[in-house]
């Protein structure tokens, strides 16, 4: 498959400002472990094969296992993830998937024992703009460094 050309070329203002998400979600105080994590589980759902391959490695440099990472597809089911980490994960999904039933109480209940506002705030800042990166490499067919 071939890259169908070069977003950041094409739309640098764009580029720019999704990249000041980007620097807010890197900056917002959530653990930079936490946010690999949800990079990459966003990333397996929506098939991002670039994202998938630049967050894996990223979160390799951070001690994240490869094992921890083969499981994320089942994290509900895997017994290596804290509670922390299962509540951002269905969070993750749900808002990932928001075509398939919304957010339900449920997940939200959950979440909100595990983060404030605030954090649950940045928690859906940083679902958002790996669903956002996720949709542009796809539209553009970028292509993973491997």
């Amino acid at each position: 498959m071939k890259e169908r050309f070069d977003l950041n070329a094409a739309a640098p203002a764009g580029y720019k400002a999704m990249s000041g998400l980007q620097g807010y979600v890197e900056s917002c105080g959530l653990e930079a472990s936490l946010l690999e994590l949800i990079k990459i589980r966003t990333s397996q759902i929506n098939g991002c094969a670039f994202c998938l391959a630049k967050h894996t490695a990223d979160a390799r440099k951070l001690g994240e296992s490869d094992a921890r990472m083969h499981l994320l597809n089942a994290w509900d089911e895997a017994p290596c993830f804290s509670a922390r980490e299962r509540a951002a994960l269905a969070w993750t999904d749900a808002l990932t998937l928001v075509t398939e039933g919304h957010v339900p109480d449920a997940v939200y209940e959950s979440v909100s024992k595990e983060f404030d506002e605030d954090e649950l705030s940045q928690l859906s800042f940083a679902v958002v703009a790996i669903n956002a990166w996720n949709r542009l490499a796809i539209a553009t067919r970028k292509q993973p460094a491997l």
